[in-house]
């Protein structure tokens, strides 16, 4: 099995490479039609203009084409913004779509083969290294050698595993342009699904599906016995598959906006800006149902769904992002900071997103109302403030990209603000708890170690108080891993939830009598 393994690295590595090496693949040549058949109809003779010089030129590379590109088009606005003709500067971003139009090559004339020897490729490895996986150890997880991991304790795998998250994210986010063949081999299963050709969000979406699909199996392997633990992690895995990937995909292909229903504000801090409430009001039934539906999510579904069950319903069992941190990011978790001064910066910055999502959506609101006459172009200026500082590098780079440095739920403790919005419901009217029984406890660490929220479990379980904290995502896994049954996730009655007088003898408080 060892052998199967080693096997299952080194075909992983292959197509981890050859997914690094496709974005340098081929030439760019741009033409006349290619302008014009790609860029919006204000600016076409703009651009046909400006791009001229590029025309009939054969770029060996994207860095080579992408440059030439660039010169020409920051020249003309720059020379606009200099005479103040503010009017014709062109505020689109054509980096992207002119250079996956222009690219040539192998890899456009065979995008199957690509993806096979790349993204497939991996999957393939991992799963050859996955499925031998604990097939001869009980049930139950031990946290022995854990922090003498090069991948699993900010060893130099980890932080060269980090450091490629971070630079992926940040060329994804901003520089798309130089992930045009990438996206290119994935355009016949956009073309399939939506009918649209792929864009880097496709590509985003496919892969992150595909990592959620995959550790899900090594969750699998790993809590195999566990059945909180299987249905769980299949549950996050069907919700991403089938809500957040295929249907929104389907959706588009009948000419419908693009929605994922189990998003909520306000992690989809999108959803009352102006261009998807006019989408969904003029797609008729189905658009009107996405509009009533996201807003019965969030002033009914929420606190109802977590006074029953706390955040765990969504954070652990729904969530996209909780789903890839409980999968892709499970070898990391124990890497959370349990310090008490990590415990408050998160309090500070998660309910500090929150305030600023509520303010952004008040504004959105309020000036959609009025015709955006209340603040002007203020509130545009936010969206694109909250767009670059949370929803790209916050959620994205720092909260995926950070998985090997600092735990995988960095974004849900620090960042999400509906993870915050979820932990204030639970915190004071609900019905979850994570019980103890003190008297069992032989302080082994299990639960402290594995608690990707950052609680120091083993403090409350010595204790014997129940654990009622507003971070705590209810996953489970302090539970699975404790050998002696300590803990147990229970939604019981509201009356002796928060324990105050921690004692060592069982599950009950003690009451004290004048």
């Amino acid at each position: 099995m060892r052998k199967i393994q080693v096997l299952g690295i080194v075909v992983f590595l292959i197509g981890l490479i050859a997914f690094s090496l496709i974005p340098f693949i081929g030439y760019y040549q741009l033409e006349e039609s290619t302008v014009r058949a790609n860029v919006k109809d204000i600016h076409e003779e703009q651009l046909v203009s400006v791009l001229s010089p590029m025309y009939g030129q054969r770029y060996s590379s994207n860095f080579r084409f992408i440059a030439d590109f660039n010169d020409h088009f920051n020249s003309y606005n720059d020379a606009l913004k200099e005479n103040q003709e503010w009017d014709n500067v062109i505020w689109d971003d054509y980096g992207f779509v002119l250079t996956k139009a222009a690219s040539m090559g192998p890899v456009t004339e065979h995008p199957y083969l690509f993806l096979l020897l790349s993204i497939a490729l991996a999957v393939a490895g991992g799963l050859l290294y996955i499925l031998p996986m604990h097939r001869k150890e009980p049930n139950g997880i031990k946290h022995d050698g854990i922090y003498f991991s090069s991948m699993k304790s900010r060893g130099l795998i980890g932080i060269i595993t980090g450091t490629y998250l971070i630079l992926f994210y940040i060329v994804l986010y901003w520089f798309p342009e130089y992930l045009t063949n990438l996206v290119l081999m994935v355009d016949p299963l956009s073309m399939a699904l939506s009918g649209n050709p792929a864009s880097q969000w496709f590509l985003y979406g496919f892969i992150y599906t595909l990592a959620i699909v995959v550790m899900g199996i090594r969750m699998f392997r790993k809590y195999k016995g566990n059945a909180y633990q299987t249905i769980r992690t299949a549950s996050v895995m069907f919700f991403q598959l089938a809500f957040a990937f295929l249907i929104p995909e389907i959706l588009v292909l009948f000419n419908m906006p693009w929605h994922d229903f189990k998003n909520i504000w306000p992690l989809d801090y999108s959803f009352f800006f102006e261009y998807r409430i006019d989408g969904m009001v003029s797609s008729g039934a189905l658009g009107m149902f996405m509009l009533v539906w996201g807003i019965l999510l969030i002033v009914v579904g929420v606190p109802l769904f977590t006074y029953f069950y706390g955040k765990r319903w969504y954070c652990s069992w729904v969530c996209g992002c909780g789903g890839l941190a409980e999968t892709l990011g499970d070898p990391y978790r124990q890497l959370s900071d349990k310090s008490l001064k990590a415990w408050k910066v998160e309090r500070y910055l998660v309910h500090g997103v929150l305030v600023f999502a509520v303010v952004m959506t008040v504004m959105t609101i309020a000036n959609y109302f009025t015709g955006f006459g209340l603040l002007g172009n203020a509130t545009n200026q936010v969206h694109s403030i909250y767009g670059f500082m949370i929803g790209s590098m916050f959620a994205g780079v720092i909260g995926t990209g950070f998985y090997p440095l600092m735990g995988n739920r960095v974004w849900c403790r620090f960042g999400c603000p509906l993870a915050a919005y979820l932990g204030i419901v639970q915190r004071f009217k609900s019905r979850f708890r994570i019980t103890t029984n003190g008297g069992q406890c032989i302080s082994c660490g299990n639960c402290s170690t594995y608690c990707e929220m950052g609680i120091d479990v083993r403090w409350y379980a010595q204790r014997g108080q129940n654990i009622v904290r507003a971070s705590c995502v209810g996953c489970g896994v302090c539970s699975a891993v404790c050998p002696r049954g300590v803990l147990k996730l229970e939604n019981g009655e509201e009356t002796g939830r928060v324990n105050e007088f921690p004692i060592i003898i069982g599950n009950n408080t003690v009451t004290l009598k004048n």
